[in-house]
């Protein structure tokens, strides 16, 4: 406890060093001037994060249970049905939030309600994801049990798989509750009146430093606390962290899942336009997008804005992921090499990711430049945490008995991890990998759309505030489908190297 708290009283040192070294070239505060900002606007920031806490505990609720309905749903439905609600939840999953909220904006209008449905949308995905594998981590034989008193799958549910689930529902909350707060100040983002988000904006247009890294902090402290609180009700209810959160992608079906979905989503976008008589202007439906792509007079010039865009995302989301990942699983084996590291190194990378995206991605394009590289520092941190600590507890359930061989053959740490415990940790580096796609887009196109000016993000932003609607749908269809895309072309990676190094982590 310590050594923890010298290393972050070296780090805010650090950080007032830098502040004042750095003062009237970069928009940087240190600490001493970020807490007097605070002290001073303490009740504007109060109530401002009083609104955005209860947006991102409305939806936190919404999404947990919209995923434990949905997972649920998947347990009890034949195996291919299951492969289609999981192939929606993915797609909403790949949502970039840049464009959802904008529409979501125009659809809902003024009010709550793009801040809550973002908040949802943010965690449903990770919570169902979480809540399935636990509900088919039951072990074989309990089940077994309840069918040999004459109980259905509904009983099997309730009495064995539900009750198994628990450590799996603890963990994805974990995840969920940042990213909840994170969907609520996006939707602020939009259009709101109140809230923490609108704070941010008000600082990053005036250049206030202190304002604007006084609001990072505080959404930092907030994220780091609701983790902690969760962990903290995790330990009480006696529910252990699982071993495994992500599995490995199931045997493939064949394309008929995927046709499946991608006509119910189609049925599910025009049916829900429809049913709530929409405009055709703004809500557009998947007829539109087609003609504003392939039909139209301008759908060639409407295509080459959209690859030109999508390019210039990529050209930086690219570099950016796989920076990250090299740099979360790298750090994870200098940690198992010298232990001693931990201290210094997680700390950091908590206060790292800890901070919501819509507030690091202004600054560090600010400290770093307009160019790629401000960019590809922001993908490359949002990855970098969660690499890290899915890779240290890879490598860490590497089996005593073959570390216990290696110790027997007096083999070194080098040896040791090379040959084990890198292995070992393949099936979390491969979860983790499929979960920052996503990450890495959102990364990439909030970046573009709050301070660089170019890519994707920028152009959902330009075409939001000019109402051309048809380009702001296309635009992120498109970009949801390349994280679609990305996310399956990993899965296959993964069956591949799996199948390979850990064949009885494949279902």
């Amino acid at each position: 406890m310590s050594g923890r708290l010298l290393v972050g009283l070296l780090l805010l040192l650090l950080w007032e060093m830098a502040a004042r070294t750095l003062a009237g070239t970069h928009l940087l505060a240190g600490p001493v001037d970020v807490a007097g900002w605070l002290f001073q606007h303490r009740g504007l920031v109060g109530r401002a994060l009083a609104v955005t806490a209860g947006e991102a505990a409305l939806g936190l609720l919404l999404g947990t249970l919209a995923a434990v309905l949905l997972a649920a749903l998947a347990v009890l439905a034949p195996r291919r049905v299951a492969a289609v609600i999981s192939l929606l939840m993915l797609f909403l999953f790949c949502l970039p939030l840049v464009a959802t909220g904008p529409l979501l904006r125009v659809l809902w209008g003024p009010g709550l309600g793009p801040q809550v449905t973002l908040a949802a949308l943010a965690v449903t995905f990770t919570s169902y994801l979480a809540l399935l594998v636990g509900l088919r981590a039951a072990p074989p034989v309990w089940l077994d049990l309840v069918r040999s008193y004459g109980r259905g799958r509904l009983s099997e549910l309730w009495h064995v798989r539900a009750r198994g689930a628990l450590p799996y529902v603890m963990a994805g909350l974990q995840i969920a509750a940042p990213a909840a707060f994170l969907g609520a100040l996006v939707g602020e983002f939009t259009g709101a009146e109140r809230g923490l988000g609108l704070l941010v904006i008000r600082a990053l247009r005036e250049l206030d430093a202190p304002a604007t890294w006084g609001l990072a902090t505080v959404a930092a402290g907030v994220t780091v606390a609701a983790h902690a609180a969760i962990a903290a009700v995790g330990r009480r209810l006696q529910a252990e962290p699982p071993l495994i959160l992500a599995a490995a992608p199931g045997r493939l079906e064949g394309p008929l899942p995927v046709l499946a979905a991608l006509a119910l989503g189609l049925f599910l976008w025009a049916g829900a336009m429809e049913a709530a008589g929409l405009s055709p202007f703004f809500a557009k439906r998947p007829w539109d997008v087609w003609a504003f792509l392939f039909t139209d007079p301008e759908a060639m010039a409407h295509r080459a804005e959209l690859a030109l865009a999508l390019a210039q995302t990529l050209r930086v989301a690219v570099p950016g992921y796989l920076a990250g990942l090299l740099a979360g699983a790298g750090l994870a084996a200098l940690v198992i090499l010298a232990p001693r590291a931990e201290a210094a190194v997680l700390p950091v990378a908590v206060a790292l990711r800890a901070i919501p995206i819509v507030t690091t991605a202004p600054l560090l394009v600010l400290a770093l430049g307009r160019g790629p590289a401000g960019t590809v520092t922001i993908v490359a941190v949002m990855i970098f945490f969660p690499t890290l600590v899915a890779c240290l507890q890879g490598m860490r359930q590497t089996p005593r008995a073959v570390l216990d061989l290696f110790e027997s053959h007096a083999a070194g740490r080098g040896a040791r991890l090379l040959h084990a415990q890198l292995p070992a940790m393949l099936p979390a580096f491969f979860a983790s990998a499929r979960m920052a796609v996503p990450a890495a887009i959102l990364a990439a196109t909030t970046a573009e759309w709050l301070a660089t000016g170019t890519g994707l993000g920028a152009l959902m932003a330009v075409t939001a505030s000019t109402s051309a609607y048809g380009m702001l749908w296309s635009a992120t269809l498109v970009i949801a489908l390349a994280a679609c895309l990305a996310w399956g072309a990993l899965g296959l990676l993964e069956r591949a190297v799996l199948s390979r190094t850990a064949a009885e982590q494949l279902a």
